[in-house]
């Protein structure tokens, strides 16, 4: 760092001070927890952080950082996946968390404004008096900010969509600090561009989101959960495709292998399930309804060679199977202790999944590697959780070429390199294969129109 960029980091230090006082740390523990993600990425330390309470707050650091050139990042639970929050050029992150405040709820309408801090399960945790919920679950129980910033889904996506489909409208601190709101209370609308769309998983290169205006559903009459082993991944995969391709409104659906069902068993204490492929299932709806899904999908399972469903009807065991399916990612690091985990995930058609998970089973098979698959197989989305000593070269090596070879053969069935986790910078060098330079071209003119000095969570998605 050269004296002209230190003396505009110390000028932004006083004057974000002089508005946050101790709200603005330069505590090298805190940096540092700042910096670094889930996963094996490296992070990288800002020169500080500040936790703003309001989007006023929020605007006036933003604004002082673009006065002085400093790259500003946003930061919500730190539950990314692929670089997301590293400061790759230093400058001062942005910590929303304190901002989790409940605007207003509209039940009539279904729909809600909240600050971007609050948690999915704080959320849910205040409509329950009001008989309606939020549905997308991506597992962590991430900040509502950051799952809008990611472009999130998770294991209720199959029936309710992602946080593409269910976010209305966005209050969002631009790169200058400017303060603007997009979208609205109605369903639709035809009125201009749609800048809403544009900042969901735009992952805070664009401008720091602070408020989001969400779709509410209705709490289901009549849930119920199963579980069903299969004696092949191929069968297990091929009993969701049908399952969708038959208009099952299924409510999630999700895969583990074998060795991801094995680890489940261990670490959350599922005995007497099958240490096979499995599907975990769910039902919503009225009883009729649920009982007449329930029915179809079985005969399907059955044609497949699964077995005999194990019921959690009762909301305790429902949340105990959840649960476990949530600490997945833990428990499949449990199978190699200190092993450093190494996590992907791509999207296909879903005429193409049970082709393309078999296709990655074996690639597993032949790298030598330990890494379970899960997956979010009702709409195409599965996740590799490869678990790698970083200090042997080799390993490593045969991890990131599993990978690679994962998203190409996602990308040759007309997939995507990430179907929830977002880029990063951990998948930037994915995006030319798969969206084209015409495309990318066009992308890094958005983020130069709305971010010319780039202080905008710079490295992530694309480079300029």
């Amino acid at each position: 760092m050269n004296f002209m960029e230190q003396s505009g980091l110390d000028a932004a230090f006083d004057a974000i001070g002089s508005i946050l006082g101790d709200r603005l740390t330069t505590s090298l523990a805190v940096r540092e927890q700042h910096g670094k993600d889930q996963t094996y990425h490296p992070g990288a330390v800002p020169d500080a952080v500040a936790f703003p309470h309001t989007t006023d707050e929020v605007s006036a650091i933003v604004r002082i950082c673009a006065g002085h050139q400093v790259a500003v990042i946003a930061h919500g639970t730190g539950t990314s996946l692929e670089g997301h929050i590293a400061a790759l050029r230093g400058g001062i992150t942005i910590d929303l968390m304190a901002m989790k405040r409940v605007l207003e709820v509209n039940a009539e309408d279904q729909d809600c404004r909240v600050e971007a801090g609050i948690t999915r399960q704080q959320l849910n945790d205040h409509l329950r008096d009001t008989g309606l919920f939020f549905p997308v679950d991506p597992g962590a129980d991430a900040s509502i900010g950051g799952m809008t910033a990611t472009r999130a889904s998770g294991t209720n996506a199959v029936r309710y969509g992602t946080m593409r489909e269910n976010v209305l409208g966005l209050t969002v601190v631009m790169a200058d600090g400017e303060i603007i709101r997009t979208g609205g209370r109605a369903r639709k609308s035809s009125s201009g561009y749609d800048l809403t769309r544009l900042l969901i998983g735009s992952e805070g290169t664009l401008g720091v989101i602070t408020e989001i205006r969400l779709r509410l559903f209705g709490i289901p009459e009549a849930i119920s959960a199963a579980v069903c082993s299969f004696p092949s991944v191929e069968d297990a995969v091929n009993t969701v495709i049908l399952t969708i391709q038959s208009g099952v409104p299924i409510a999630r659906v999700e895969f583990l292998d074998t060795l991801s069902m094995k680890a489940c068993v261990g670490y959350s204490g599922l005995e007497g399930y099958a240490v096979a492929p499995t599907l975990f299932l769910e039902f919503h709806g009225s009883n009729a309804h649920v009982a007449e899904q329930t029915e179809t999908v079985k005969g399907i399972a059955a044609d497949f060679g699964g077995g005999d469903f194990q019921w959690a009807a009762g909301a305790e065991d429902r949340n105990r199977l959840w649960q476990a399916r949530h600490d997945a990612f833990w428990a499949c690091k449990a199978l190699r202790p200190g092993a450093s985990a190494i996590v992907t995930d791509v999207c296909v058609p879903i005429s193409r999944l049970a082709e393309c998970v078999a296709t990655v089973d074996e690639e597993i098979r032949r790298a030598g590697l330990i890494a379970p698959i899960i997956g979010h197989v009702g709409d195409g989305n599965f996740h590799l959780v490869m678990l790698v000593d970083l200090d042997d070269a080799d390993e490593v090596a045969r991890a990131r070429n599993l990978n690679r070879h994962m998203v190409e053969k996602a990308l040759s069935m007309g997939g995507t390199c990430s179907g929830e986790h977002g880029v990063g910078y951990g998948k930037i060098g994915f995006l030319d294969a798969e969206h084209g330079p015409g495309t990318m071209r066009a992308m890094r003119q958005i983020k130069q129109a709305l971010d010319p000095q780039g202080i905008m969570n710079p490295g992530k998605i694309v480079e300029i």
